[in-house]
């Protein structure tokens, strides 16, 4: 079986990487002490993807827990699933990196990242034929972004060919958690650019709207939100986990979905999402499911697909469906918004149906969509970090601990650059050819 390492970085990434282990275990009947009680084989199928079988029976998931300081690791082993977790994989350092990226990627994070990679390595010796990486961490903060980004680019290093997945927790425009914030999370985006193959950009900001607008939630908690991530999250991975009729691991995935390397930046979204009590007064139906998947409120980034053009989507479908229908609705749908949808990439929506749907649901989607519009993310926060950067505010802590004002300067330009290369293809026709002759031309 295809086997996948999670790892989880940052206060941030063990919140939601706690919360992602609840739902699959439940997904796959494994109670917190990793026993197997579930009622259907193809719960146990393809187990082996994210749990690795212990003496006993016991399923251990296969993940690694990193944190600069000891508090977010001793409140997820505390937690109802703390105990599924293999005790050596919990790794951390004493002193925390102060939301300081500088401190999470060269001084701190440097003295734990071989004891991280240690565990990480034997996971995946205990692999038959290991698929990939996946990261769930935050870019605000400082150990998701700077031990996340140094993390990343250990693995790259030493696992070239392997996918690299990560789930990034993206500073909103409203909610901001630390002054820093732009400075960090362009430093990480500058490394993901570079070390990941598939990004899904979650934004705690889109979160409180879907959860205030749609769940009709008067004052969302970060559990509420860390369960909309956690759906997201199962949704992605669901056809890694479970026998579908249409069987996506990660890289058929990122084959789909990037039509260029550096564009690997996704936007995740889930239907259906009901407020509690009035789930019972809609059908659901892939019609339904279809229509409120490309809604711009279900969006988990605060981007509007509507600003931007989709290069690429997939849709994964769970529960009994016919696969016929979910065809016909993505093609009816793209028909009908062909001007969002880029037209140089003929059938660029993906679909892939599984049969066993989320607890308590009878079909849901999640939604991965690659638009133009996610620059409005990276706008934003280029923004930001200019007009604190151009004062050269704050950037002594960085100093400080080593680094230099051409490293700022390099992030800003490639995340820059990426910007100008989204709107260029958002502007790209069918009939551009000419362009692209002359750019050959100039090449040799």
């Amino acid at each position: 079986m295809r086997e996948i390492v999670h790892i989880q970085a940052g206060q941030c990434g063990n919140q939601i990487g706690a919360k992602f282990w609840e739902v699959i275990s439940d997904e796959h009947g494994i109670d917190p002490t990793g026993t197997y009680h579930g009622d259907s084989d193809l719960q146990l199928e393809r187990i082996s993807v994210y749990y690795t079988e212990a003496t006993g029976g016991k399923y251990v998931p296969r993940a690694v827990l990193v944190d600069l300081e000891p508090g977010t690791m001793e409140s997820v082993r505390s937690s109802a699933f703390g105990m599924l977790f293999q005790p050596d994989n919990f790794v951390f350092g004493k002193s925390g990196a102060g939301n300081n990226w500088a401190k999470g990627y060269y001084t701190e994070g440097a003295e734990i990242i071989e004891k991280v990679m240690d565990a990480v390595r034997k996971e995946c010796e205990g692999c038959d034929c290991l698929q990939g990486f996946q990261l769930a961490h935050s870019l605000g903060g400082g150990t998701g972004s700077g031990l996340g980004s140094l993390l990343l680019s250990k693995i790259r290093e030493e696992y070239p060919d392997r996918i690299m997945a990560s789930f990034s927790v993206v500073p909103s425009p409203k909610v901001s958690d630390t002054v820093v914030e732009p400075y960090n999370c362009m430093l990480a985006m500058h490394q993901l650019v570079e070390n990941t193959d598939e990004t899904f950009c979650i934004d705690n900001e889109a979160l409180y709207y879907i959860s205030f607008h749609t769940l009709k939630l008067a004052t969302p908690s970060y559990s509420d939100l860390n369960h909309l991530v956690s759906a997201a999250m199962s949704g992605v991975t669901t056809c890694l986990r479970f026998p579908g009729q249409l069987n996506a691991d990660l890289r058929k995935l990122a084959v789909n979905m990037v039509p260029f390397p550096r564009l690997h930046f996704f936007m995740p979204g889930f239907a259906p999402l009901t407020a509690r009590g009035s789930s019972s007064y809609r059908q659901v139906n892939v019609s339904e499911l279809t229509l409120q998947m490309f809604d711009a409120k279900n969006m988990m980034a605060a981007c509007d697909p509507k600003h931007g053009r989709y290069l690429t989507v997939a849709a994964i479908f769970r529960g009994r469906m016919s696969t016929k229908e979910v065809e016909e609705q993505m093609l009816n749908l793209q028909n009908k918004n062909s001007s969002y949808f880029v037209e140089w990439i003929p059938n660029n929506i993906k679909t892939a149906v599984c049969d066993i749907p989320p607890r308590g649901l009878k079909m849901s989607v999640t939604f991965i969509g690659n638009s133009t519009s996610i620059q409005e993310l990276f706008k934003r926060v280029s923004e930001q970090f200019s007009s604190m950067f151009k004062r050269k505010a704050f950037l002594h802590w960085y100093t400080n601990e080593g680094m230099d004002d051409h490293e700022f300067m390099e992030a800003e330009s490639n995340v820059n650059d990426l910007v100008s290369e989204l709107q260029q293809y958002q502007d790209a026709t069918a009939d551009d050819e000419g362009e692209y002759e002359e750019e050959e031309e100039e090449l040799e």
